[in-house]
């Protein structure tokens, strides 16, 4: 005897949805539960490879992961040609800018990044380039670790941590020390020099001249 089989809707039944059809129209309910399967897995992209490393930094210092384009690591590493000393990058995400550095005979060359991820990404592009042991990549949060014996530093970050990023940077840096910034430049500094157009283009400050610029600023002021 056959199984007793439930009424409701069956496949080919006349009033099948379109979204059940072989080369059927995608109807609202499919579009829906698209919709939803995509925002789920953006958002375990998120959970699973982006968000271990910002937990514990406060929501207006958070910076997402943006990749920089051979273009801007061109141009960044034009600005620090010819310089020595420690160089830096803060918010090393995959390691792209480090390793173009020590590349460039920029030593000791490390990068600061909180994501896990990231940094496993990192060390494997560092060991695929022949540079493992010779490149750093640290698990470190950029807003607490001491930049006083960095000499060339590089910041690929959002506009919003620019300016809490302008004080640290001028607290603890040496005189003789060199900021490349990408994507946006600080907001209250005059760069030495730029290079790049549009998305390309980056800017390098001289932090001996912009303690000058904002003492006079800061004096002037008080006239």
């Amino acid at each position: 005897m056959d199984a007793a089989v439930e009424p409701g809707w069956e496949p080919g039944e006349p009033g099948e949805p379109g979204w059940a059809r072989p080369g059927g129209a995608l109807g609202a309910r499919g579009l829906l539960a698209l919709a939803v399967a995509s925002g789920a897995a953006v958002w375990a992209t998120w959970a699973v490879l982006l968000m271990p490393g910002f937990r514990r930094v406060p929501l207006r210092l958070q910076v997402p992961f943006q990749p920089s384009s051979p273009r801007q690591v061109a141009n960044s590493l034009a600005l620090l040609r010819g310089r020595a000393g420690k160089t830096v990058d803060l918010g090393s995400g995959d390691g792209r800018l480090v390793l173009e550095a020590y590349k460039q005979g920029l030593r000791p060359a490390l990068g600061y990044e909180l994501n896990p991820w990231l940094l496993c990404l990192a060390n494997y592009r560092a060991w695929k380039a022949g540079y493992h042991g010779k490149v750093s990549f640290l698990k470190k949060d950029l807003w607490k670790v001491n930049l006083s014996d960095c000499h060339n530093v590089i910041v690929f970050l959002a506009p919003s941590v620019k300016p809490p990023l302008a004080s640290k940077l001028l607290a603890e840096l040496p005189d003789d020390a060199r900021v490349v910034a990408g994507r946006y430049p600080f907001p209250s500094w005059t760069p030495s020099s730029t290079l790049g157009q549009g998305l390309d283009q980056v800017w390098a400050y001289d932090i001996k001249e912009v303690r000058r610029e904002v003492q006079g600023s800061a004096q002037q002021s008080q006239l």
